[in-house]
């Protein structure tokens, strides 16, 4: 059984944590240890079919859904379809900042509302959610870093872009490797797990204005391995669609500006 912790856990450093505003315009409460959360902004159809994929494997039965949305226009986040599927949550930034920005918001949502754990998956629809329930046993394991990977047995990358499979292998994880001593092969990827104590360590510190594009992900793959943390890898299936690349992230300069993210965090930059 896990000893559940409560909002009083974060009272002596909440004070602390620059997060971005937000508005909550759902929440049903907790009732799981455990929660999923889901970035989004503009996914149409595509954060339908996610969140009806994990409908259809009764995901809410293991952990809760959270939506942080950052600032969605399309109107595919209609309140009274989300409680149908399952959803128990909705956050919407109001503050400026992009993915890092989101993940401040909903992580320090879930700490304070007593989650021991935190899973996110993209809401683009790219992964299979099927893995959801493995990633919360790692972290019930012990576990504090639970990271997808298509690239380790049992993986599966399907239509990946050329570029960016060759930047992922050959840059990105090698780099990340090399410089937090653990041994990553799918660092860009979203979709991965952190426990409450990691995400509550003063030494790690993610709530700082400093995060807000996408250095978060890379900060973490990097930190968490360097102050001793348990990670781990497992195998997920990333399916990019046939003739579209649905990312946030533009061709040259916002890859130009994840190059800058990995240098930065795999010299220390972000380190508190």
């Amino acid at each position: 059984m896990v000893m559940m912790m409560t909002s009083f856990d974060t009272s002596a450093v909440r004070d602390t944590w620059q997060v971005p505003s937000f508005d909550t315009p759902l929440w049903l409460g907790r009732q799981h240890p455990w929660c999923v959360v889901i970035p989004v902004i503009n996914e149409g159809d595509r954060i339908k079919s996610l969140l009806a994929r994990m409908a259809a494997l009764n995901i809410n039965n293991v952990a809760d859904i959270i939506i942080i949305d950052g600032g969605s226009t399309d109107g595919s986040l209609e309140l009274q379809w989300l409680q149908q599927v399952g959803a128990r949550g909705l956050l919407v930034k109001t503050a400026p900042g992009k993915l890092s920005a989101q993940l401040r918001c909903a992580y320090a949502f879930a700490l304070e509302q007593g989650y021991e754990g935190i899973v996110t998956i993209d809401g683009n629809d790219k992964d299979d959610p099927e893995a959801i329930p493995r990633f919360i046993e790692a972290l019930k394991q012990g576990a504090d870093f639970v990271q997808a990977s298509r690239f380790v047995a049992g993986g599966v990358a399907e239509n990946t872009p050329l570029v960016r499979d060759f930047a992922i292998r050959f840059i990105h994880a090698p780099m990340l490797s090399l410089a937090s001593g653990f041994k990553w092969t799918d660092t860009t990827q979203g979709f991965r797990a952190y426990s409450r104590k990691l995400l509550l360590d003063p030494a790690v510190a993610p709530f700082r204005d400093v995060f807000t594009t996408y250095e978060l992900l890379a900060y973490l793959s990097y930190r968490a391995p360097k102050l001793g943390y348990r990670c781990v890898e497992l195998p997920t299936v990333r399916r990019y669609p046939k003739g579209e690349v649905p990312t946030k992230i533009s061709s040259v300069k916002g890859n130009l500006s994840v190059l800058e993210v990995l240098f930065r965090a795999c010299f220390g930059i972000y380190n508190p």
